[in-house]
């Protein structure tokens, strides 16, 4: 046999070789079989699924940003009780101990951003990038005065900016599932309260709620939920945790208690999966993955979320242009026959009419492109008709929603002038601007509002005559 093929019959063989081991391997951690997995998995879910739920709150109250600065002032909280630890004889790497200062730290952050926001003329944003920037240059200056101690070592202590997924410990993720079982009760039980305190404040004060304790609880899950972060994702990485879920989810319900559910499964799902895909690539670090794991979901929430999305608010776009542009035809068209009648326009009257592109063309700001469209899409709903002399006419359902449409933009015409103080040589152009978006329920209030009115204001009142209701069929 000759050793070109020889060769080519190796590299085949080593190829699959190595796809043969490389599914096994995946389907080894796809089901769960590792330990080590299994206790990674469980810790970073939970910590998602608690991410995603006070997240949503800290999003809605528009302080998305508070939990970044205090995930920064934690930093020289770490520093701190290393040097502390150090110093009284320990080792100074008891993760209960650098926990605990990482958490007094965070409070005196956010003590601090608290202070200034109230005792000076500083707004909260400018707080927030004072604090981080503050609290986050003073940890990086103690762990560079740890580096130089000669009693310590300062080596793992990087794992808590940048996260250390992979060495998670049994215990560290029943700490971390318990905290987020904690967290998601605390959530449910005080649901409403949180909900109004991120609506309205105000209102919430006014109705006798204690806004100040339940945002001290708020702030406190936060810094719960930010602490046991660290060993998963690190200070840097835990802003995203608290801020794509809750975004994400943003762009699929507008119901609060829906985007609760799909923050927390965003997050879990966060967790989930960049665990598992981190397992697969061991020089992956696990924080990164998971963090560009809930950026790939916020990326395809916004675009195809089903509430928010690019893809639906284009739809929507297109389909409120098209309606637009049907109703701008159909009212010149009412306005146009009621020019050359004599009589009460009714739909037999807009029925023998004869409409041309030239007669239309004046009657709006068409190009005549946009006309000729606006024409296509009355043909296709059955409005239209072509007449044998090269123009169109109305159909009988075509000439009912031309009465429709132009009694609809009268009507709001008239409740603008006697409602609003709006000049009648001004009113048309403000319901152009509003009567496509009407729907039947609004129709029906404005004219019960209109109906305790003198009856004969509307005909006096409006610079158009109102056709009758009965017309529209």
């Amino acid at each position: 046999m000759p050793s070109s093929v020889a060769d080519t019959g190796d590299r085949m063989s080593t190829g699959v070789t190595h796809a043969s081991r490389f599914v096994d391997e995946l389907l080894h951690v796809l089901t769960l079989q590792d330990y080590n997995t299994n206790v990674v998995v469980v810790g970073v879910s939970a910590l998602g699924l608690a991410c995603g739920l006070i997240g949503s709150f800290l999003l809605l109250r528009k302080r998305a940003l508070l939990g970044d600065a205090i995930s920064h002032a934690m930093l020289p909280g770490i520093a701190g009780a290393f040097m502390v630890m150090s110093a009284l004889g320990g080792s100074g790497k008891s993760l209960v101990g650098l926990l605990i200062g990482a958490a007094i730290s965070g409070a005196a952050g956010l003590a601090c951003i608290l202070l200034i926001r109230h005792f000076s003329r500083i707004k909260e944003d400018a707080a927030l990038g004072i604090i981080l920037s503050v609290f986050f240059g003073l940890g990086v200056v103690l762990l560079t005065l740890i580096q130089q101690m000669r009693t310590a070592s300062a080596a793992g202590l990087e794992s808590f900016i940048y996260g250390k997924t992979a060495s998670m410990l049994a215990s560290d993720a029943i700490a971390i599932l318990i905290a987020a079982v904690v967290i998601s009760i605390a959530c449910l039980v005080l649901f409403k309260e949180f909900t109004v305190l991120s609506f309205d404040q105000a209102y919430a004060q006014s109705q006798g709620f204690p806004v100040h304790g339940l945002d001290i609880v708020m702030t406190a899950l936060v810094i719960a939920v930010m602490v046991i972060g660290l060993q998963a994702v690190g200070l840097i990485l835990m802003i995203a945790m608290l801020v794509i879920p809750p975004a994400a989810a943003r762009f699929w319900t507008d119901r609060l208690h829906r985007m609760l559910f799909c923050a927390g499964a965003i997050g879990l799902l966060s967790g989930l999966f960049g665990a598992l895909i981190s397992t697969l690539t061991p020089r992956m670090p696990a924080g990164a993955v998971i963090v560009l794991v809930a950026g790939a979901i916020f990326f395809v929430s916004m675009v195809f979320g089903t509430a928010r999305g690019v893809v639906r608010r284009v739809v929507e776009h297109v389909g409120l242009a098209r309606k637009v542009a049907l109703q701008h035809l159909l009212r010149a068209m009412y306005e146009l026959r009621e020019a050359q009648a004599d009589c009460e326009v009714t739909p037999t009257v807009l029925q023998e009419g004869r409409f041309s592109a030239d007669a239309l063309q004046p009657r709006r700001a068409w190009n005549g492109g946009e006309l000729q469209q606006a024409i296509r899409l009355a043909r296709r709903a059955g409005y239209l008709t072509p007449d044998s002399r090269g123009g169109v006419r109305l159909t009988e359902s075509g000439a009912n929603a031309a009465i429709h449409v132009v009694r609809n933009h009268r009507l709001w015409e008239i409740f603008l002038i006697t409602h609003a103080d709006i000049a009648p040589s001004h009113v048309d152009r403000d319901a152009d601007m509003v009567e496509h978006v009407l729907d039947p329920a609004m129709i029906a209030e404005l004219e019960a509002v209109l109906a305790k009115t003198d009856p004969a204001l509307a005909t006096l009142a409006s610079p158009h005559h109102l056709p009758s209701a009965g017309g529209a069929g």
